[in-house]
């Protein structure tokens, strides 16, 4: 054994350790780790002669002072009783600003959320701004994000002139200028850098694809295993955001849990059999719902939905090929520096690695569940 195979065995057993408390710390406080849609703030824009109307939906810990019950939504009368703040808080924090650099005249309102999931979560806003004179131009800040979250996402579709222009707001990336019309390719690249980033902000589905390359083999099966898996989540996710078919967020997201548990079980007592190649699809379909539940609120007022879809879905895909080949390369790497012994501890490496994703996804299933917090 080289003396490179000797200090890679030395330190291999706690880079195990390491990464297995990785998996944990990195699920327990994933922001995404109960849903996509939970960091997410969505407005729709339209803009008139001299006004501008914009439906707000933010998560309503931004805005919880006013959630004086704390069950996650601001009801009528808690509006009514924190509107002054809540107006200016807005006015602070999503302005509007003509060519003049005046800002209007704001008006707020409360409106209900017609999917009770999201209403648990999320509040609504009727936001109106008011000119004197007629708009030409407009220029829009949003700095209404969760504190606690750098991975906070604010996604505006602005209907101007019978046109629709697409923007996404972040933490650092606050203001943007509206205009009548966007090119559908914008918003194609708008769309498809979405989809990458919750690719790789989706610790669920990355850890499952982890387990699904976890015990190796040839290339060939990998990859097929990976295309299977791509093919069923794609179907669902274009069904699901078209509204064509869709389950509660909360079972689909349990199921997504108990999927990674399944295969990291699968990993742990015997190689992968040939019933993975008929179960693999299936939970496809499954993490392709859990996009959708998310995706189909941002597209639902959007002039090229179909366009906006694949975007998405593309971005979803060239994310996933970047770590299956990131993943790929790194163990043909180990594999090629690693002896005989050192396999046999790669071997011990996938178990532990299969265990602390059976441990993960049962904490995630607990917390999804059955609604506790950890």
């Amino acid at each position: 054994m080289t003396h490179f195979s000797k200090r890679l065995s030395r330190h291999l057993r706690p880079c195990v350790l390491s990464l297995i408390a990785a998996l944990v710390v990195i699920g327990l406080h994933s922001p995404f780790a109960a849903a996509h849609w939970a960091d997410l703030s969505v407005a729709d824009v339209v803009v008139g002669e001299t006004t501008a109307q914009m439906t707000l939906t933010v998560p309503t810990n931004v805005v919880d002072f006013a959630d004086a019950d704390g069950n996650g939504k601001i009801s009528p009368d808690e509006f009514l009783t924190q509107r002054s703040a809540l107006l200016t808080l807005l006015q602070d924090t999503v302005s509007l600003v003509d060519s003049s650099q005046s800002s209007g005249e704001m008006s707020i309102d409360l409106q209900t959320l017609p999917n009770a999931e999201q209403a648990a979560s999320h509040s609504t806003f009727f936001v109106q701004y008011r000119w004197a004179a007629p708009i030409e131009a407009l220029q829009m800040r949003y700095d209404l994000f969760p504190s606690a979250s750098a991975d906070a996402q604010c996604l505006v579709t602005v209907a101007w002139q019978g046109a629709t222009q697409t923007v996404i707001f972040r933490p650092g990336d606050e203001i943007a200028t509206l205009t009548p019309t966007q090119q559908p390719a914008q918003q194609f690249l708008n769309f498809a850098k979405l989809g990458a980033e919750h690719m790789f902000t989706g610790y669920d589905h990355v850890l499952f694809l982890l387990a699904l390359l976890l015990p190796g083999g040839r290339l060939v099966h990998q990859l097929r295993r990976v295309s299977i898996f791509t093919l069923g989540y794609s179907a669902t996710l274009a069904l699901g955001t078209l509204g064509v078919v869709g389950l509660p967020t909360m079972l689909v997201e349990s199921a997504i849990a108990l999927s990674i548990i399944y295969i990291a079980v699968e990993n742990l007592v015997r190689q992968p059999s040939q019933f993975r190649w008929a179960i693999t699809p299936v939970f496809g379909l499954i993490h392709g719902l859990g996009f959708a539940n998310m995706l189909q609120d941002l597209i639902g007022h959007q002039r090229y939905p179909i366009l906006q879809l694949t975007s998405f879905n593309l971005g979803i895909v060239l994310g996933q090929c970047m770590i299956v080949l990131l993943v790929l390369i790194g163990t043909r790497l180990l594999q090629s520096l690693m002896g005989e012994r050192l396999q046999r501890q790669v071997r011990t490496a996938v178990w532990a690695c299969s265990l602390g994703m059976v441990v993960l996804g049962g904490l995630w299933f607990t917390e999804r569940a059955l609604a506790v917090g950890l």
